[in-house]
């Protein structure tokens, strides 16, 4: 996946500035799909280069203009290919998980004070996904489509991070019955 798939999802919904794509993509993407604000510019001009997205112009006052944009057919027809395509099984990429594997090199209790750290992250990325939930998914056999779509990924995140909060509490157990170090 391509940040550029990432940003036409975000799109498709309703046109954006790039400040306000920005804020969107944190709020949606962007809690499984990060990137910084320079480079959802930078993909952005790609984008409108490839003829996949279209902006609008939009004059303000006392302000510079901004470019509200939004997605061409050809650019939900690039988005349509790559949903068809084969996905393969991300690899994993943490670096708490390499941390853990070499801790043998630091004394316990700074690990399990990592673990610790990582473990109020989870609980707090939890909280807002299940505040996301009660918001706007109460009844979600009644959305529309497009909407279920998006319930079953934000299912994914709580699921997601209740693994996770699992895994820390049992490792940090684990590891303070050890009697070694």
């Amino acid at each position: 996946m391509a940040i550029s798939h990432a940003i036409l999802a975000a799109l498709l919904d309703s046109a954006c500035s790039g400040y306000d794509l920005s804020k969107k993509f944190a709020g949606t993407v962007g809690f499984f799909w990060h990137a910084t604000q320079q480079q959802i510019y930078r993909e952005l001009s790609k984008l409108e280069e490839e003829g996949y997205i279209v902006a609008e112009v939009v004059k303000q006052e006392g302000r510079p203009d901004k470019k509200v944009f939004s997605v061409t057919e050809t650019g939900k027809e690039y988005l349509r290919r790559w949903i068809l395509e084969p996905s393969e099984v991300s690899p994993i990429k943490d670096e708490l998980l390499v941390k853990v594997f070499a801790s043998c090199v630091v004394p316990k209790n700074k690990i399990i004070k990592e673990l610790e750290n990582h473990r109020a992250q989870h609980q707090d990325k939890l909280k807002a996904y299940r505040a996301i939930a009660e918001k706007y998914f109460v009844d979600p056999q009644t959305l529309p489509l497009a909407e279920k779509y998006r319930y079953v990924t934000l299912q994914q995140g709580i699921r997601y991070e209740v693994e996770w909060l699992k895994w820390c509490e049992d490792t940090i157990e684990f590891l303070r019955a050890d009697n070694s170090n």
